[in-house]
C-alpha cells in the first residue's frame, strides 16, 4: 500500500531464483533494492563518518531502540529534532524495536502478555516496556522506518515455548498498529515481523497474523541467532512465496556476504548487521578472495592494497602492511579504515546483486562470487 511518503517499485523479479529489484520511496530518499543497512546502534556507525558512509553509497542506516532509550533518552532526541539532525544523517534511517536487545542484553525480570519488565544493562535501573512504548520511543526518534515490538524465540526453543512468543508478537503487532495509527504519522512506515523459530507451521501462521498490517514493508526476524546458516535457508524458502510481493522484505541481523547473496536469491529485499564494523574492530578485512586477518605476520611486507578489486578510500590509499601496523600497535584508524572497507565491500556487493537480477545474469553472478570468495550456495 502506498502513500505520498512510501512506496516500493518492483522493477524486477529473476524467474529462476526469485531475487528481487525495486526501489523503496522514502521521506528521506529513494533506496534501490536489494540493500545492506550498516548499523550504527548508537546513533553512529562505528568508527565511520557520514561524509565517508555515503561515498561508500550507503542509502539507508539502521538504528537500535533499547540503546538510545538507555542513552542518551528517546526524550533527548526528539528535543534534538529526531534522529536525522540529531546524528546529521539526511538519508533514511531504520530503527528496530527493542524487542531483541530486550530479551538479549537486559537482565530478564518478567515477559507477560502486557509487556517486559525489565533491569537496564547500563545500570541495573527497571523498566517496562510494552508495544505502545516500544512505539512511542520510535516515534521520538523519528525514523522513517519503525519495527513492531516482538518477543524473539532463541534457537533451541520447543515448539510450545516457539509457538507462545509467536502468538505474543501477533498481539502486540495489533497493539503496535492500532497506537501508531492514532498518531497519524504517515511519514513512519511501521513493518510487522514474522516470527516462528525454525518451526514452519508457526512461521506461517506468524505471516498470516502479520497480513493484515502490511502497508509498506515485512521483516522477518528470530533468524541468524545461532541455528546453522541451512535452517535459515530453508526458513527462507519456505516464505518466499508466501510473502507479500508488493512490499520491501526485510531479513533482519543478517549481512555475512554468503547470507546476503542467499537472502536475495530467495526474494529478500533489505538486510542489516554488525557483522562489518565489529570483524574491523579485530582486524579483519572482506575481500573478493574471502576474510584476510591483516594482524597475520604474513602481511608485514605486503605493500599491496587490501582488496586490488575495491575502489573504497582504503584500498585506494593503504597497504597490507601499514593496516596490519596500525592493527598491531592499537591505533583507532586501523579500525576506521577496515570498518569502510568492509562496509563497501558489502555494497558493492549489493549494487553487484541488483545489477545481475536486472541483466538477468543472477546465478552467473553468485556463482563467480562464490568461486573467487570461498564457499558455495545451497540454492
Amino acid at each position: 500500500m502506498n502513500n505520498e511518503y512510501f512506496s516500493f517499485e518492483l522493477i524486477k523479479t529473476d524467474p529462476d531464483t526469485g531475487a528481487r529489484a525495486g526501489i523503496l520511496h522514502t521521506p528521506h530518499g529513494d533506496i534501490e533494492t536489494p540493500v545492506y543497512m550498516p548499523v550504527g546502534t548508537q546513533a553512529t556507525v562505528k568508527g565511520v563518518f557520514p561524509r565517508d558512509l555515503k561515498e561508500a553509497g550507503t542509502q539507508i542506516l539502521l538504528a537500535n531502540t533499547y540503546h538510545l532509550y538507555m542513552r542518551p533518552g528517546d526524550g533527548i532526541v526528539k528535543e534534538a529534532g529526531g534522529l536525522h539532525k540529531f546524528m546529521n544523517w539526511d538519508r533514511p534511517i531504520l530503527t528496530d524495536s527493542g524487542g531483541f536487545q530486550v530479551f538479549s542484553l537486559a537482565k530478564l525480570n518478567k515477559i507477560t502478555d502486557a509487556g517486559v519488565e525489565f533491569s537496564s544493562n547500563v545500570d541495573g535501573s527497571r523498566h517496562f516496556f510494552t508495544p505502545e512504548k516500544a512505539m512511542e520511543v520510535e516515534e521520538n526518534l523519528g525514523a522513517d522506518i519503525i519495527m513492531a515490538f516482538d518477543e524473539c524465540s532463541e534457537y533451541g526453543f520447543d515448539h510450545a515455548q516457539a509457538d507462545a512468543a509467536m502468538r505474543r508478537t501477533g498481539a502486540w503487532l495489533e497493539r503496535c498498529y492500532k497506537h501508531h495509527e492514532a498518531q497519524n504519522r504517515p511519514f513512519q512506515a511501521l513493518f510487522p515481523i514474522i516470527q516462528g523459530n525454525l518451526y514452519k507451521d508457526l512461521r506461517g501462521e506468524s505471516l498470516a497474523r502479520c497480513l493484515p498490517f502490511v502497508r509498506h514493508g515485512i521483516a522477518i526476524g528470530g533468524l541468524s541467532v545461532g541455528e546453522p546458516k541451512p535452517l535459515m535457508y530453508e526458513i527462507l524458502d519456505f516464505l518466499k512465496d508466501k510473502m507479500p510481493s508488493d512490499v520491501p522484505r526485510y531479513l533482519m541481523g543478517v549481512g555475512s556476504p554468503d547470507c546476503l547473496i542467499e537472502g536475495t536469491m530467495r526474494g529478500v529485499d533489505m538486510f542489516d548487521c554488525v557483522l562489518a564494523t565489529r570483524i574491523a574492530r579485530n582486524g579483519t578485512a572482506l575481500t573478493s578472495r574471502g576474510r584476510i586477518v591483516v594482524r597475520n605476520g604474513k602481511y608485514k611486507e605486503d605493500f599491496t592494497p587490501l582488496d586490488e578489486e575495491c575502489d573504497c578510500y582504503c584500498c585506494r590509499h593503504y597497504t597490507k602492511a601499514y593496516l596490519r601496523h596500525l592493527v598491531n600497535v592499537g591505533e583507532m584508524y586501523g579500525a576506521m579504515l577496515l570498518s569502510l572497507h568492509n562496509i563497501s565491500f558489502l555494497h558493492r556487493l549489493m549494487r553487484g546483486l541488483r545489477a545481475a537480477i536486472l541483466g538477468g545474469y543472477v546465478r552467473e553472478f553468485a556463482a563467480e562470487f562464490y568461486r573467487k570468495y570461498g564457499g558455495e550456495g545451497k540454492w
